[in-house]
């Protein structure tokens, strides 16, 4: 194909698949109600030697995101294909440099949900009360708060703050989570805020809160993460069968991500 030819014209296969993925978890964003208006952020490393990458455009709401109207940036942020929207800079600063750091991390997911905002605030962090929360034991950062994310020296204390660990505690401001596919950090992301609206609902009973045994958080976390070896049973489909399962979710109730 001409290089003179439209950019769109010119994506691969494999950049409309992730494109349509990176929509459909916008979409699963706004339809859980884990959206902060405008601000927040998904973004998705693109395929190549380029360290290119796709991330919402700056001024849509995240019911208003498809394949199509992603922005396609490079390491620092800027749009590298013609685009009429701007990219938020707060928002790359975190992106950009998980994505550089972590070769694992191809999808990073950001919220600002009540219910992650309210844990971060906790001293003590997430607490393993639910089989839920345990699937983040032992495999949490946690970051604390230096202001908007707008100095790019922060990125080093980000970075490893978050370690080899799926996701984390933005202190005093949110949650992030990071996959090797957007269906991955999604349904991180979707169990974390999860597990953070049960410690929210669990202390606001006012009874005393019950941890279990480390032992026991720690073998959860292990079978949660597909590691359960001293398990008699697996259940490695989990996580994919999930993901289709809310795919058809958004060809029922906004089948125009695909756009």
């Amino acid at each position: 194909m001409s290089p003179n030819a439209p950019a769109a014209a010119r994506r691969s296969a494999e950049e409309l698949h992730l494109r349509r993925e990176l929509a459909a978890v916008y979409r699963l964003v706004a339809h859980f109600r884990m959206t902060d208006l405008i601000f927040t952020h998904i973004s998705a490393r693109l395929p190549g030697p380029e360290q290119h990458f796709l991330i919402n455009p700056y001024g849509l709401l995240f019911e208003e995101i498809t394949a199509s109207n992603l922005v396609k940036v490079d390491l620092a942020g800027h749009a590298v294909e013609e685009t009429p929207y701007p990219v938020n800079p707060a928002g790359f600063v975190i992106h950009s440099a998980i994505h550089a750091a972590r070769a694992d991390a191809h999808c990073v997911v950001h919220t600002h949900t009540k219910a992650g905002c309210a844990v971060a605030a906790q001293q003590d962090g997430l607490l393993p009360l639910n089989q839920i929360s345990m699937e983040f034991t032992g495999r949490l950062g946690y970051h604390d708060y230096e202001g908007v994310a707008l100095n790019l020296a922060e990125q080093q204390r980000l970075v490893a703050d978050l370690g080899p660990h799926p996701a984390m505690i933005l202190r005093h401001h949110g949650l992030l989570t990071v996959g090797t596919t957007p269906a991955q950090a999604f349904l991180r992301m979707y169990y974390l805020d999860k597990a953070c609206e049960i410690q929210i609902a669990a202390a606001a009973g006012g009874a005393k809160l019950s941890v279990p045994d480390a032992a026991v958080c720690e073998l959860a976390a292990r079978q949660l993460a597909g590691e359960g070896h001293d398990s008699d049973l697996s259940d490695n489909h989990a996580y994919d069968l999930a993901w289709a399962a809310l795919l058809r979710l958004l060809d029922r109730i906004a089948p125009d991500y695909t756009r």
